[in-house]
This record gives C-alpha cells, sequence and structure tokens, in this order.
C-alpha cells in the first residue's frame, strides 16, 4: 500500500460527532487488518480500534459505544465514526494498513500522514 489518504478531522464541540475516512491506494496481493490509531504529546500512539477482513472489529475501552469503524473493500477505505466526543478524544488521528504484497510475503505495514482532531470543552 504506498499511500493513506486521511480525511475528516476538524473542531467540534463536546458531545458532537465526526466521521474520518482513510483510501488506501497503490499494490498489495491482500489487505488484511485496517486500524486507526491517535496519538498527542503527552501520550504514546494508542490503538483505538481495528477492522478485520472477517467482519470482525475491536476497540478501545475508552471509545466502546461511542465510535464505530467500518471497511469498504471495494474502495478501499476505513471509516471512523465518533458520536459523542469528548475532549480528552483531542489527537491526531492516524490510519494504519497491514498488508501482503504477494500471497507467500510477510506482512507489511503502512501509515496515514495522521488528521487532526480537536474536541473543545
Amino acid at each position: 500500500v504506498q499511500r493513506l489518504v486521511e480525511s475528516g478531522g476538524g473542531l467540534v464541540q463536546s458531545g458532537g460527532s465526526l466521521r474520518l475516512s482513510c483510501a488506501a491506494s497503490g499494490t498489495w496481493s491482500k489487505l488484511n487488518s485496517m486500524a486507526w490509531f491517535r496519538q498527542t504529546p503527552q501520550k504514546e500512539r494508542e490503538l483505538v480500534a481495528v477492522a478485520l477482513t472477517d467482519g470482525g472489529t475491536a476497540y478501545a475501552d475508552f471509545v466502546k459505544g461511542r465510535f464505530t469503524i467500518s471497511r469498504d473493500n471495494a474502495k478501499p477505505t476505513v471509516y471512523l465514526q465518533m458520536d459523542s466526543l469528548k475532549s480528552e478524544d483531542t489527537a491526531v488521528y492516524l490510519c494504519n494498513v497491514k498488508f501482503q504484497t504477494a500471497p507467500w510475503s510477510d506482512e507489511a505495514t503502512s501509515w496515514g500522514q495522521g488528521t487532526q482532531v480537536t474536541v473543545s470543552p
């Protein structure tokens, strides 16, 4: 995956919603997991949510019930619907995709450039 383009970040009030998108382009044999991470200057990068190839999803405890991850394999794009946003959700959100360049190859990882989400109190 040569390129991941994220969009949808911005400024929102506490309690509001945003929807992030991450579109993948390039070449690959198989796309595996597609995920969202977030990072702030005060904290290490942390996993927010992941969407698996079998349709399964997993979430960090701090977003369960508020965020929803989904993927469209035809595009291919991964989305993160963020509802009931809190000021502590303020961070740079980064897209992460694991893929294989050939059926026999090791799994590789691509990262997006990040999109800023700012939640005002």
